[in-house]
């Protein structure tokens, strides 16, 4: 899946000319955390954000340095930061440099942008031209959107064994040697030893993910690493 088949086109933007007040005013009414903010030759030049807007003078919460440090800054640091808390266009507030990505682009990259910029929303551009946006809830719809992706079709007992063995090998915690996988008219058995009693959850999830299952029956043992004690035994397990 790409970003194209996601996002959002009606993008609601700003020119860098407009009003701080009127920006602020078309996040509020269309209950939105940030804007693209367009140029006259319909190039994205930046974005606001409610981050953009958190230190103002109106709200009196500009930052207060000590003399000190004040002086060891730059006038040219300060008149930077007079212009952010005071500016009255979104220009003069807007982060310039803004990340975005293409309609090609696959999932994974705009959630390592999110993740790793702190970032709710990442335009979508095709010749520099914003096409789209796409937010965390873009990302949420397409995952109920993918929930049970073909949870109708017909799958054997056999098949639904082989989907989560073969999801076990894959990962790196996977108890692949000491766990076997029973199913019967789609229900689940897990029976085995376990070494971290963390993995029954991860197993639990692996096979909560394959949509043909019924119903899930625990019947692994927790055993301490060194001496082979058991350490925890589900009631089914002496089933």
């Amino acid at each position: 899946m790409k970003i194209g088949d996601i996002m959002t086109e009606r993008v609601i933007s700003v020119r860098p000319t407009d009003r701080i007040a009127d920006a602020i005013r078309l996040m509020l009414d269309n209950r939105i955390s940030g804007l693209p903010v367009i140029g006259e030759d319909g190039k994205l030049v930046g974005i606001v954000s409610e981050s953009d807007l958190l230190r103002r003078v109106e709200t009196g919460t500009t930052r207060r340095r000590a003399r000190w440090l004040a002086i060891l800054l730059s006038p040219g640091r300060l008149a930077e930061e007079y212009v952010h808390t005071h500016g009255r266009r979104v220009d003069e507030v807007m982060t310039r440099t803004v990340i975005s990505v293409t309609e090609a682009s696959p999932l994974e990259e705009v959630v390592q942008i999110m993740e790793h910029q702190r970032i709710k929303r990442v335009p979508v551009v095709r010749d520099g031209k914003v096409v789209g946006i796409v937010t965390r809830a873009n990302l949420l719809q397409a995952l109920v959107a993918l929930d049970g992706a073909g949870a109708h079709s017909p799958v054997s007992d056999a098949g639904i064994r082989r989907r989560i063995l073969d999801e076990i090998k894959r990962e790196p915690w996977g108890p692949r040697y000491s766990i076997n996988v029973v199913v019967r008219d789609g229900k689940v058995d897990l029976w085995g030893s376990l070494f971290d009693e963390r993995e029954r959850q991860a197993l639990r999830v692996i096979v909560e993910n394959v949509p043909e299952v019924k119903e899930i029956h625990d019947h692994m043992l927790t055993v301490e690493p060194l001496s082979g004690t058991v350490i925890f035994a589900p009631e089914s397990a002496a089933a």
